[in-house]
Parts: C-alpha cells; sequence; structure tokens
C-alpha cells in the first residue's frame, strides 16, 4: 500500500494561527508534503501547479468562499475536499458536501479528530482495494468502471469521488438487493456513519445526475421509501 504520509496537503485558512496548528499537528502525525494558502486566488493556483492529494478549506475566505472554491477546483480534479468551517448550520454543511466534498467540520474542533478525519479519507480514497474480479457493468449507452471510478458516456468519462464510489460499490455488490440506509452510510463513513442519512440523499443525487437518464426519473438507482435503495444494473460481457 502507498505511503499515505506522502501524500500532499493543501491548507486553506484566512487565519495563520489555524494553519500553523494544523500544519503543526499533520506534521506531528508524519505528514511532510504541506502547502498552504491564506485566500482563493492562491489555493487555486497551487492546486493547478503541485496538484495536492487532498485539501482542507476553509469555507470563509477573504476573496470567496470555500463553496465556490471547491467549485472551480471541481473543474480540473477530483481530489477529497474536508472543508472547515465556523459556521455548524446544516444548510453549509450539505452544500459543501452536495458540491462533492468528503467531510466537513464546525470550528473550534480537535486538532486530533481534524487529524482522524483527513487521514480516514486518505485510506478511502488512495489505499488499494483488495480485488479478485474486474468491476465494469453497463447502463443503457454508459459504463460504469469501478475501478477506474469514472462513468463513460460516449467519449467523455465522468469522474466519480470517493463517497460516490463507495456506495456504487456496496450497490453493486448487492445488485438488484435492497441496501438499507444505515448500510450505505457505514459503507461510505465507517464507525462515523450515525446521523448522515440527508448527507447520503444528496450523494445519491450527484450520481443518478451521472448514471440516469432522466435523475428525476430513475430507472436503475431507485429510492425503496422507508428502506433504502436497490441498483439494478445489466453487467457487461
Amino acid at each position: 500500500m502507498e505511503n499515505l504520509k506522502e501524500k500532499k496537503i493543501l491548507i486553506v485558512d484566512d487565519e495563520l494561527e489555524m494553519i500553523i496548528m494544523i500544519e503543526k499537528f499533520l506534521r506531528k502525525e508524519g505528514f511532510f508534503r504541506i502547502y498552504t494558502a491564506a485566500d482563493f486566488a492562491s489555493a487555486l493556483s497551487i492546486c493547478r501547479t503541485v496538484k495536492p492529494d487532498i485539501a482542507i478549506l476553509d469555507v470563509m475566505l477573504p476573496d470567496g468562499d470555500g463553496f465556490s472554491l471547491l467549485t472551480s477546483i471541481r473543474q480540473f480534479s477530483e481530489i477529497p475536499v474536508l472543508f472547515l468551517s465556523a459556521r455548524g448550520e446544516d444548510e453549509d454543511r450539505l452544500l459543501g458536501l452536495g458540491l462533492g466534498a468528503d467531510d466537513y467540520i464546525v470550528k473550534p474542533f480537535l486538532p486530533r479528530e481534524l487529524v482522524l478525519r483527513l487521514t480516514a479519507i486518505l485510506k478511502r480514497v488512495y489505499s488499494s482495494p483488495v480485488t479478485e474480479d474486474s468491476v465494469v457493468f453497463r447502463l443503457e449507452d454508459l459504463i460504469i468502471d469501478l475501478d477506474s471510478a469514472v462513468v463513460q458516456r460516449n467519449q467523455e468519462e465522468i469522474p466519480l469521488t470517493a463517497k460516490e464510489h463507495a456506495i456504487l460499490q456496496k450497490l453493486y455488490n448487492n445488485n438488484g438487493k435492497i441496501v438499507t440506509s444505515d448500510a450505505l452510510c457505514q459503507a461510505v463513513w465507517g464507525d462515523d456513519s450515525y446521523g448522515y442519512e440527508n448527507t447520503l440523499m444528496v450523494h445519491m443525487r450527484r450520481i443518478r445526475e451521472k448514471i440516469e437518464q432522466d435523475p428525476s426519473k430513475p430507472t436503475h438507482l431507485l429510492t425503496v421509501r422507508g428502506l433504502g435503495y436497490k441498483l439494478l444494473l445489466k453487467e457487461t460481457n
């Protein structure tokens, strides 16, 4: 397995004290390829040039906000993102996760918690999965390649985020069967999955936008009211 401590980490926050604190704890844990930015423009530039493996984004920035920054990053990169915010409203949290963030932490927080969540994301995204067979299946004119974490539509490749990949993997493993919301949350968020049902709904909507002809009338990724979800698919030959 690739050494996760060698991953490049970008910290974006307009508070110098916050950057220093986070960097200190990350280095204490063995991370050493750390980059920092205090504003939107600098962070976007670093993402384009350095190509970090994960980003920690503050929501409030002097020349924009973290949500807009993530939207700009997603135009050219699918790196995992962890949001930091002094605002704990559910709307902000769901917005961040709906844009494709992997986690959302409200300030103030324990530095150790941040390190644990960051490490958990890195493990989910970059640890090599143990698979016996190639996982590729077809949905009408689409090909879902879970090995490469992409949806192929004609000549276009639509990348899947780490969360979307984990959800589809769980549903694929139970093709045609109902997978409860609790089981999906456990598969995606692990032991910290309690209370993520609404977040799961956001990710389901994003997946449908990538794999359904009409996301508002899904025919493959179905909701089983009161229970969970079911994937109906046809495997490639």
